[in-house]
C-alpha cells in the first residue's frame, strides 16, 4: 500500500474520490470547463472561456458555502479545473 498515500498527509495520492457525488449543476459546469480548457490548451480561439471560468468558480463557491461539498473538495476542484494555487496552508 506504500506509494498509494502521501507520506506527509496520509491522504490518498489519487484525488478522484473528491469528484464523486457532486451536485448536478457543478458537474455540468465542470464538464463545460474541461471542454473550454481543451480548446484553449490546443491554441483554439474560444471567446466564452471567461464565462465558463466564472460560472465554474461561482458554482464551486455556491456548493461549498451551502455545504454540498467540503472545503477539501472545493479546493481540489479550484486547483484542478480553475488552475488556482492555494497559498498559506
Amino acid at each position: 500500500m506504500e506509494g498509494l498515500y502521501d507520506q506527509e498527509t496520509g491522504y490518498p495520492i489519487d484525488k478522484s474520490y473528491l469528484e464523486c457525488d457532486l451536485p448536478p449543476f457543478l458537474e455540468e459546469s465542470l464538464e463545460q470547463m474541461k471542454r473550454a480548457w481543451t480548446k484553449i490548451d490546443s491554441g483554439e480561439e474560444y471567446l466564452q472561456w471567461d464565462c465558463d471560468y466564472c460560472e465554474l468558480q461561482t458554482d464551486i463557491n455556491n456548493a461549498e458555502v451551502n455545504l454540498m461539498i467540503s472545503e477539501e473538495q472545493a479546493w481540489h476542484l479550484r486547483e484542478k479545473y480553475l488552475r488556482i494555487e492555494r497559498y498559506g496552508i
